[in-house]
């Protein structure tokens, strides 16, 4: 039997702080709580976020009705490792999966999966499971791949749909996708082909509508992995004929993988905002559910925006916002990724908070939303309760990256100051640098040679946070700077 635990946060609100409905919702569940991780999306994509092209008017009026992160993270540059930091709590120096690996090739019937998660891992989805929550995971996976340890059914979900392996999530028309541990056939849909009759992103948002409403009496939590924008660029013709003729928009050859496209820019715009009118959906449909108030809906992107690959045009969008790099880095640009929180008269309305977070704080996170009063001591990240209820006065943090991909990488930031590392193991080109993002966000002013006592310090401080790691080694560590 699921025992209903009122969150001790509630109980020590002043009552004229509550809403009559979110009164009686508090006293018989717990609150609802919607994870959606977008992937591949920039810093710079959404409105609220200073994008001037696309148009994301939900996800901007989340904002305006919520809380907008200035200084959040995420959990790696890639996509399984991020993902693992989420589930786990623990940053890349600790957690199990610290790079992508693939358990196939890229044909069609290669092997499915990344490095699936060990049983016994202590996961998100089971500890919400223990709190007395349904759970689902809608979307992309990426930590184990069909009938493996890590599958989401194994690892804290009651339901799944969508895609277990994150190399199949490269076309937007596959073949099948995964409905819990069943394969489904999407007829029509061929491999490789730009188009087809089965859209994936469609078919998981309309699942999630679903799953919500089943919900009405259960308090629930969605991990809602949207595969958009991440390449190829594919998107129905209603989403990319409102961006058609815009701009310039010299077609897409194809290459690297990836499938041509006539005009990538109106695909790539299209996509996103797409992906911005189901979200909308949802919220309208918690509203239509009388659930508005009690669900925590949390927005965010598993890294930065990629390069300009596969026709994806990102510096034309400035989808990375004036910070340096990309997915795959560790500089900015491939870590620091949108997150905005709404929760109707819970956290404040338009607000915008500096306070520093990761991904590896959502655990404790929503945890501590659950009502749960014991945060396990292992965790990396720490909860951000507080700053979401309006604490604006946040203590200095300090995060560290690291990443054995795209050249061995690793970084630390320190309160305003971040290290960067990177070609480790090779020292003829290991670089170490030193950034004050206080004043140089875009990182284009390295300051490491005038503080050689502070580089120490976060080298040192580099060297606690690594555990070494048999499956993803990061090779070259030391504490001699170039």
């Amino acid at each position: 039997m699921n025992v209903r635990i009122v969150p001790l946060f509630l109980l020590l609100l002043p009552a004229c702080q509550l809403a009559p409905t979110a009164q009686s919702a508090a006293a018989t569940r717990q609150p609802n709580i919607i994870l959606i991780v977008a992937d591949d999306l920039g810093y710079g994509d959404l409105g609220s976020y200073g994008q001037k092209l696309i148009r994301t008017p939900h996800l901007d009026q989340m904002a305006a009705e919520g809380l907008r992160f200035t200084d959040f993270y995420a959990g790696s540059p890639v996509c399984a490792p991020s993902r693992c930091t989420l589930m786990t709590g623990k940053h890349p120096g600790h957690a199990y999966v610290r790079d992508n690996w693939e358990a196939g090739g890229w044909e069609e019937g290669a092997a499915e999966g990344q490095q699936p998660l060990l049983p016994d891992t202590a996961t998100l989805g089971r500890a919400l499971q223990d709190a007395g929550y349904e759970t689902a995971c809608i979307g992309k996976w990426g930590l184990g791949g069909p009938g493996s340890t890590g599958a989401p059914l194994n690892q804290g979900f009651d339901h799944f749909y969508g895609y277990l392996c994150q190399r199949q999530a490269h076309n937007f028309y596959p073949t099948h996708l995964w409905n819990d541990d069943e394969r489904v056939e999407l007829d029509g849909n061929v491999w490789k082909n730009l188009t087809g009759p089965h859209y994936a992103h469609d078919l998981m948002s309309e699942d999630a509508l679903r799953w919500t409403r089943s919900q009405q009496d259960n308090p629930f939590f969605l991990l809602l992995t949207y595969t958009i924008p991440h390449l190829a660029l594919q998107v129905p013709e209603d989403s990319m004929a409102p961006y058609i003729g815009e701009w310039e928009d010299p077609p897409y050859e194809g290459g690297k993988g990836y499938l041509p496209h006539p005009t990538p820019r109106a695909a790539y715009a299209g996509m996103v905002s797409r992906m911005d009118r189901d979200i909308g959906r949802l919220l309208a449909q918690l509203k239509d559910m009388g659930l508005d108030e009690d669900t925590l809906v949390m927005f965010t992107s598993d890294n930065g925006a990629t390069y300009d690959i596969g026709g994806a045009h990102t510096e034309f969008f400035q989808s990375n916002s004036d910070l340096r790099g990309a997915k795959g880095s560790v500089y900015e640009g491939g870590l620091r990724v949108p997150m905005i929180a709404r929760w109707p008269g819970h956290i404040p309305k338009g607000e915008v908070t500096e306070a520093v977070g990761a991904f590896w704080d959502l655990f404790p996170t929503l945890l501590d939303v659950s009502g749960n009063e014991v945060i396990p001591e292992d965790f990396d990240g720490t909860s951000l309760l507080s700053v979401l209820r309006g604490n604006q006065t946040a203590s200095e943090r300090t995060l560290y990256w690291e990443f054995p991909g795209y050249g061995n990488q690793q970084a630390l930031r320190q309160g305003d100051w971040m290290l960067v590392r990177q070609q480790l193991g090779k020292k003829e080109k290991t670089t170490t640098e030193l950034f004050n993002l206080a004043t140089d966000r875009s990182q284009e002013n390295d300051v490491a040679s005038a503080n050689p006592e502070l580089v120490l310090a976060m080298l040192a401080r580099m060297e606690v946070e690594h555990t070494p790691s048999l499956e993803f080694p990061l090779k070259g560590i030391d504490t001699a700077p170039n």
